[in-house]
């Protein structure tokens, strides 16, 4: 209960109500427990006896007035207010009364049902109305530039908000109690240095703080001390205030963003280019965010964003070379590069460069992406999580993430809240992602009243207390501002932030598109809106923080420098690809970016390093850890297997991690219920039966000097997950990063990351990418959901030319896998599993693998290896011919079967039940690369 709320019910003569106020006070005299409420929390047991002079609530009052008069401190300032209220109602000569039995007879107790209460009240009704502000404000701000619709979708206003006057009988004021000074809560700044203001300025300050052009949702948040903050920052009075410096600076930026979306309209005025117009301020909001981030350590920054503006973030956010983005319209340039590629508003950048603002070095990468709205989302904070981790960044002060929308997709895609539901995941969070929305108020040609459910379309961002900032895009300054606090926010709470920057679309969803079709009256009221630069140049003329000259000159100097690199541009000849590489591998390439080599070493392994990771693999490295019997029948059945040196899949899988991690590199396994395994063969996170959250790893266990094994079970998301773990996959080329679907049909719910990305990466992008792929596959009498992961699929998207017969020069196997996209397996023994997972990482480049994993042959008695099979010296077998009978006598045999995976057992079994074993072999296709050789 509030401490108004007990007063309130002091003066109804409560006894309950007195008893709350003085409970565990004993001991402490009455005058303090009234200027300190807070011991109500001492550690004194029980109720102190309330005295018997305090027996009815105008005694009590009396008491306190005579505590007032020795030290106006000695009361709650709640009293302290209404006692001064009482002085200055008084007649002459009354106020200097000293004794209560006049001046509280005659303004206190014979008003007490009446005048205190109502007093009381009253506060709580100023309270009311302060709280509403921070809950509801955003409905009643002035968002939208156009002026013409309601960002949250209807022309909703909260009653509780004082836009007219006379709903100040909500609260049950009128106009008369305008000047009235209240006592402000603990829960507001809008005081300052104040502790009481007039209702009148309290509704002025609130208006001002939650109404104008920016809205804050936060009160939704748990967090106290988050709400405490933000109220700070958007309540203080004066506290968006700019020098003249960077108000110059920010004018500055907001010429370069307009004048190059000018000049591309200039000298490709019929070209697709997806142009920022109308929202020309994210440019410098991005410039800001960078800036603060800087000055509080960050010096890396990976951003994903859709096609609108991605030309002007490379050229004014990276500082892509602008001769070589205007290379990209000229269509008659030939590629250097292998592939396909793409179009220019989908290519990413990786730049190094000094932040001006800060003097400190920084890292940018813009990912590049498909058209498939938000799909690079997870892609993003997998490889910024990458990069954390290879940093030792544990905490997100030096990489962070910056995640762009639209407010179409950010509604309606669900790998948005994908995403989200990663932020906090201990295997997945970035420790905080600025997600910044490009409201057009509009998708392609959809309202947004059809469109979504939401009120706006930042809602999804509650789910995780991500504190979502609204601004009209048309006040540079209050997007500066509303950028300031969102980096400060990621930087004091490691959590994610949304700002949602409403604006709107100039043109059509791209410069040959008529919007006028189909939004005629958004679109009359456009033509007629005045440019933002024209608006903020126009505002700081008038403050002369520049003049006229200044600003023309400004403008004068950016056209110069993009006429200039027009012209360079037209001594292009070829067009470079691979200049907009994202994720540079450095080192692992050549300058040129081929492999070093077209070889392998073998991937065998020496016997005393099977011997000791099978040792480990079945046992437990912790002392006093109780696990399950189940799970240590199957620690038992591993060591009998090691000791006959024989491998069955978990172990082969064993192998291959553990002899990896040996080497230095890092191994991370993600999905659903990878721990355990969905058919409780693997179990490499173990479970103390006894001690809540206690875990072992063995496979940390193995070497002294080994890298980090990360296994991690992920949410229930194939999408979001596989798209984060190709991200993580792209920081480093020296990692082998495995996603494994619960089932492999499971793969068809995250379709867009394997076609869009992993499928047709490298061709779109020259980006090589070594992501490994775990596909449960088979029919084992789980039904038709079950049964398949779709191989045909996969193979139907591998590069495939049938009537091209390759050379068989050089070291074919190798040239064989580099020419593909991906490399596609279904392996019949764990021997061959082991060693085209460490093949991967031998190879001299990386390309996707996807694996056909089984079932049934988990346990079956007949898919074992032996060690011999991982010796040194030996491979990943592509084929394996007949092993039996018909090998031997090969003139008998009169049919030969081609098959792959499990079903090599079962026609084994056949074969021998029918005894034909000399009449017909069996050949094992162990990797099928494309559909041809089916």
């Amino acid at each position: 209960m509030s401490q108004l709320r007990v007063l309130a019910s002091l003066l109804r003569g409560g006894c309950a109500g007195r008893n709350q106020w003085f409970r565990g006070c004993g001991g402490v005299p009455a005058r303090r427990c009234w200027a300190d409420p807070s011991r109500r929390g001492c550690s004194s047991s029980g109720s102190a006896p309330v005295p018997s002079a305090l027996a009815s609530s105008s005694t009590y009052v009396e008491e306190m007035y005579y505590a007032w008069l020795d030290d106006h401190k000695n009361v709650h300032e709640s009293w302290d207010v209404f006692f001064r209220n009482i002085q200055a109602s008084s007649p002459p000569g009354e106020a200097e009364e000293r004794r209560p039995s006049t001046l509280l007879r005659g303004r206190v107790l014979s008003h007490s049902p009446g005048t205190a209460q109502k007093v009381v009240e009253d506060h709580l009704a100023v309270h009311n109305l302060i709280r509403a502000y921070q809950v509801r404000g955003h409905y009643a701000a002035h968002l939208d530039p156009l002026g013409i619709l309601d960002t949250d979708l209807d022309s909703f206003v909260p009653s509780d908000l004082i836009t007219t006057i006379d709903k100040l009988g909500f609260y049950g004021f009128d106009e008369s109690d305008m000047d009235r000074t209240f006592q402000l809560p603990p829960t507001t700044f809008i005081g300052g240095d104040s502790a009481t203001l007039p209702l009148r300025e309290i509704i002025r300050r609130l208006e001002s703080s939650y109404c104008r052009h920016i809205g804050v949702e936060f009160m939704f948040i748990n967090n106290v001390d988050q709400r405490q903050w933000i109220r700070q920052r958007f309540e203080t009075p004066g506290i968006m205030q700019f020098t003249n410096a960077e108000k110059r600076n920010l004018l500055a930026r907001l010429v370069r963003s307009t004048r190059f979306e000018d000049f591309l309209a200039r000298k490709w005025s019929s070209e697709k280019r997806f142009g920022l117009e109308g929202c020309e301020v994210l440019i410098p909001a991005l410039k800001t965010i960078i800036d603060t981030s800087s000055a509080a350590g960050i010096d890396s920054v990976i951003m994903g964003m859709p096609h609108r503006g991605r030309l002007n973030v490379l050229a004014n956010v990276i500082r892509k070379d602008l001769d070589q983005i205007f290379c990209q319209f000229d269509p008659k340039l030939e590629a250097a590069d292998e592939g396909s590629g793409d179009v220019k508003y989908h290519l990413g950048m990786y730049h190094e460069r000094i932040n001006r603002g800060t003097d400190k070095h920084i890292t940018l990468s813009l990912m590049a992406n498909p058209s498939h709205l938000e799909a690079v989302d997870p892609v993003v904070q997998g490889k910024a999580k990458a990069e954390q981790f290879y940093r030792g960044d544990t905490r997100g002060k030096r990489v962070m993430s910056i995640l762009m929308h639209g407010d179409a997709a950010f509604a309606g895609q669900g790998v948005v809240y994908e995403t989200f539901h990663l932020s906090e995941l201990p295997s997945y969070t970035t420790h905080g992602t600025i997600h910044v929305v490009v409201n057009n108020q509009i998708g392609f040609t959809t309202d947004p009243r059809v469109a979504r459910s939401s009120h706006y379309p930042t809602d999804v961002a509650r789910v995780v207390n991500a504190p979502i900032f609204h601004v009209n895009a048309d006040d540079p300054e209050a997007v500066m501002y509303v950028c300031r606090v969102a980096a400060e926010w990621r930087t004091t709470f490691n959590k994610d932030v949304v700002i949602d920057l409403v604006c709107y679309r100039r043109f059509g969803h791209n410069e040959m598109d008529e919007p006028m079709f189909t939004q005629p009256l958004m679109y009359k009221q456009i033509n007629r809106q005045v440019h933002v630069l024209k608006k903020y140049s126009d505002k700081l003329i008038a403050e002369r923080v520049v003049t006229l000259q200044e600003f023309e000159e400004e403008v004068a100097k950016y056209d110069k420098i993009c006429e200039e690199a027009y012209t360079s541009s037209k001594d292009e000849k070829i067009l470079h690809i691979r200049h907009w590489l994202d994720s540079p591998w450095r080192d692992f390439f050549t300058a040129q970016g081929e492999p070093k080599s077209m070889s392998y070493i073998s991937t065998g392994l020496e016997e005393e390093v099977l011997q000791h990771i099978g040792q480990t693999a079945s046992s437990v490295p912790l002392q006093d850890f109780r696990i399950h019997p189940g799970v240590s029948r199957i620690l038992r059945g591993r060591e009998d297997l090691v000791k006959s040196r024989q491998l069955d899949w978990a172990l082969g899988e064993y192998m291959a991690f553990g002899s990896l991690l040996k080497d230095g590199i890092h191994v991370r396994l993600s999905g659903q219920d990878v721990e355990r395994g969905t058919f409780s063969h693997r179990h490499h996170v173990l479970h103390d039966q006894e001690v809540d959250k206690r875990t072992c790893v063995p496979m940390n266990h193995l070497w002294t000097n080994q890298a980090p094994y990360t296994v991690c079970n992920s949410s229930l998301s194939e999408y979001g997950v596989l798209g984060f773990e190709l991200g993580f996959a792209m920081a480093s080329p020296n990692a082998l990063i495995l996603w494994e679907a619960q089932f492999g049909d499971f793969n068809n719910t995250a379709q867009c990351i394997i076609d869009q990305f992993i499928s047709s990466g490298q061709a779109k992008w020259v980006r090589n990418n070594g992501i490994v792929l775990l596909l449960p596959h088979g029919m084992e009498g789980m039904g038709p959901e079950h049964s398949s992961a779709r191989p045909e699929r996969f193979l139907q998207m591998s590069k495939d030319d049938p009537d091209h017969f390759p050379e068989l020069t050089g070291d074919f196997e190798v040239q064989q896998l580099y020419d593909c996209n991906w490399i596609v397996v279904n392996c019949s023994t764990p021997a061959n599993y082991c060693h085209v997972l460490r093949r991967q990482i031998l190879l001299p480049f990386r390309k996707p693998l996807i694996i056909f994993t089984p079932k049934s042959l988990l346990r079956h008695p007949d898919a074992r290896s032996s060690f011999d099979h991982l010796a040194k010296g030996t491979k990943f077998k592509r084929l394996i011919p007949d092993e039996g009978p018909a090998s031997q006598s090969p003139g008998q045999v009169k049919r030969v079967i081609f098959c792959t995976g499990k079903i090599y057992y079962e026609l084994v079994k056949e074969r021998k039940r029918q005894n034909m074993e000399k009449d017909i072999a069996i050949t094992r296709l162990e990797q099928v690369l494309n559909l041809s050789l089916l």
